[in-house]
């Protein structure tokens, strides 16, 4: 992989269409470190984080690693937001509002499948400058899946072109949703407003996967109540450039830089993000 000594010149690279780079490092950085280890894990190589629902495992943190010395040998200049490089320091997440490139990666989303062996696991990497996503990957090596999606240029499965459409009339919606033991009670209540006719909600997998089974048309809508960036910017995107649409409860679009009004919207099409939101009291 060859570096780009000119950041705007990478940007436009990016933008029309050159992601080949990213791609090509994405899957570098999951054949190295993740698929080696999926199904191999030692009980040493698993910890909590905070609780038994947040693990890291030695897979995250050497897959992190890889992809930190990879995306800024690309664009030298540009700054990581990893998950695990938050988790030990928090205030690298503030990058995020930086004028600098950033990096937006999660090494393992979904690391609860991956530690029990279950092949529903991805990398997500966004490229995002000045609080803007501009070209995201989301890659799923277990399931040989990788989405690319770059801002105004619409969105790819395996190379080939996915839009989400729109539900068939009077078609009961399906709605992944945020688990209640990691929500306020306020968000809890939203949430309930989903247990609702012709609606069928269900606790979330990776979110990530949650996010392409959107674009690709075969999930509605998902409603979150956390808004970390590694988890949502890849996806947003991806579900944006495939046709669909996001809100939060005030209607405004999801902003990576946070500040949100929780719980928020990714949905297939803006009437079904609309319909989703007025179910979890959005004014």
């Amino acid at each position: 992989m060859s570096g780009h000594t000119d950041v705007t010149d990478f940007l436009d690279h990016v933008l029309a269409g050159g992601t080949t780079e990213v791609e090509e490092a994405v899957r570098k950085a999951a054949a190295a470190e993740i698929m080696p280890r999926f199904r191999r894990l030692g009980a040493d190589e698993v910890v909590e984080k905070n609780g038994p629902h947040d693990l890291v495992t030695i897979a995250d943190r050497a897959a992190e690693a890889h992809l930190t010395t990879s995306l800024t040998a690309l664009l030298p200049g540009s700054v990581v937001v990893g998950e695990e490089a938050v988790h030990a320091d928090p205030a690298v997440y503030e990058a995020i509002k930086g004028d600098a490139p950033v990096w937006i990666v999660d090494p393992v989303d979904g690391t609860r499948q991956f530690v029990r062996g279950e092949p529903g696991f991805c990398t997500l990497v966004a490229l995002a400058r000045r609080g803007e996503v501009l070209a995201s990957w989301t890659y799923a090596p277990a399931l040989d899946e990788l989405a690319v999606a770059v801002r105004g240029r619409g969105a790819t499965l395996n190379g080939a072109a996915i839009r989400s459409g729109a539900p068939a009339p009077g078609a009961v919606l399906e709605v992944a949703t945020s688990h209640p033991d990691y929500t306020t009670p306020d968000q809890k209540r939203a949430l309930l407003g989903l247990r609702a006719d012709g609606v069928r909600p269900r606790p979330c997998g990776s979110a990530g996967l949650e996010y392409l089974a959107v674009a690709r048309g075969r999930l509605d809508g998902v409603a979150f109540s956390w808004e970390y960036a590694w988890d949502h910017a890849a996806g947003l995107l991806l579900v944006v450039e495939a046709g669909g649409a996001d809100l939060t409860l005030t209607g405004e679009p999801f902003r990576i830089t946070g500040g949100n009004t929780l719980p928020f919207v990714s949905a297939r099409d803006a009437a079904t993000a609309a319909r989703i939101r007025s179910l979890l009291g959005g004014r």
